[in-house]
């Protein structure tokens, strides 16, 4: 490109940007008055008698429309501007002849924005004198086909201000209606999480609190307790302090409007898997072994939480249920899952009643639950050759989890 070709498209632009700085309501009406002037001018052999009045009708058709454009203007001072354009336009046409085609622009741009501006009955009236015309007029036939044409046309500019309108409240109150619901669907929410802090803070939280205080003073009471059950005890009370910490967390994310400032820590993930079992081989007492397999990597966050949460529900159901009794966890990685086994040598085919009973209700739902939350899957059950088997697969790809 050539420093004067550049230059010149530099021009442009500046001149460009001049233009859209104009004050634009301001300029159209400005720019019909002109060319309604010049139209005027050009007719001046037909007009000669009337010209000043003609010049003066020009712009009275037309510069009023000043006052009808702008998102700013009231809904008043527009009715009363497209009432003069009009006006002006009927005086124009009848019985002085002189209605330019800028006066017919700025009349159908009058009744395009009185409608869109939600004044649909004016932007109707504003019609009707046209029709009327059409329908009286005893002038030449040049008139009458202005005064149809005129009338056809604003009819038209009317309808699609009208529509323009309608359309624009119709969203608008749409847009109103799903904030309102959205709203209301944030104060339930907020109210669900008041009421389930509540419960837990009632509720669980108490009998927690309950727990770790029996626990600690028959530690402290009991007389001729041997040195394995003291240990037990200090595990039992250690272990209720450490679920109302975790509860008080999430308690904080549960009530937003919570006075004191809560200590957050990221989710659990597999990394810490073996600070679970040391865990739960000093409270229990018992051998616990962690196998791994296959090529170890970094999992989706929602994976590993899921597969930590489900080892530790498992190792708990263990302690609780087979206690003493030796327990493996197994991961193996493969390219498309990961597989979770834990299994212990407690009971097995012969389970008491009470374990069936749990694993029938709260422990087992929890687990599925959180396998198939990430598009996985759970099995327990007796193991062959005894104990207690729980299985899950679950998907290591982040695409997998639905």
């Amino acid at each position: 490109m050539s420093e004067d070709t550049a230059r010149r498209g530099d021009g442009l632009a500046g001149v460009w940007k001049r233009v859209r700085r104009f004050p634009t309501p301001v300029a159209y009406p400005a720019a019909l008055a002109f060319l309604g002037c010049a139209e005027v001018l050009v007719r001046v052999g037909s007009l000669r008698e009337n010209l000043a009045l003609a010049l003066l009708l020009a712009v009275c058709t037309t510069l009023p429309l000043t006052f009808v454009l702008g998102a700013e203007r009231a809904v008043v001072v527009r009715a009363w501007a497209a009432v003069a354009v009009t006006s002006a336009g009927v005086l124009a046409l009848t019985p002085f002849r002189a209605l330019t085609l800028a006066g017919v622009v700025a009349q159908l741009a009058s009744v395009y924005w009185l409608g869109r501006a939600g004044a649909s009955r004016l932007s109707g009236a504003l019609v009707l004198p046209y029709v009327v015309l059409a329908l009286v007029s005893q002038d030449s036939d040049a008139t009458r086909v202005t005064a149809v044409l005129v009338a056809t046309l604003a009819s038209a500019a009317a309808a699609t201000g009208i529509t323009h309108h309608v359309r624009s409240a119709a969203l608008a109150h749409s847009a109103t209606e799903r904030a309102f619901a959205d709203t209301l669907l944030a104060h339930a929410a907020r109210g669900e999480r008041a009421r389930i802090a509540r419960e837990l803070h009632d509720v669980v939280a108490h009998h927690i609190s309950v727990i770790a205080v029996q626990a600690e003073t028959a530690r402290l009471t009991t007389t001729g307790l041997p040195a394995d059950g003291a240990t037990r005890l200090l595990a039992i009370g250690d272990t209720a302090r450490t679920a109302l910490t975790e509860m008080r967390r999430l308690l904080g994310v549960l009530r937003e409007d919570a006075d004191a400032v809560v200590t957050r820590r990221p989710q659990p993930g597999l990394h810490q898997l073996m600070e679970l079992i040391d865990e739960s081989r000093d409270v229990s007492g018992s051998r616990t072994r962690l196998i791994v397999s296959g090529r170890v990597a970094a999992l989706d966050p929602g994976i590993e939480v899921t597969a930590f949460r489900i080892v530790q529900e498992a190792l708990t159901n263990a302690r609780r249920h087979a206690p003493g009794a030796a327990v493996d966890v197994e991961l193996r990685y493969a390219e498309q899952d990961l597989a979770i086994r834990v299994r212990d040598n407690g009971p097995g085919p012969g389970l008491p009643s009470d374990l069936v009973a749990h694993y029938a209700g709260h422990g087992l739902l929890g687990m599925r639950e959180r396998a198939s939350t990430v598009g996985g899957s759970l099995r327990t059950g007796p193991a062959p050759g005894g104990g207690f088997l729980v299985e899950a697969l679950l998907p290591v790809r982040a695409e997998a989890v639905v």
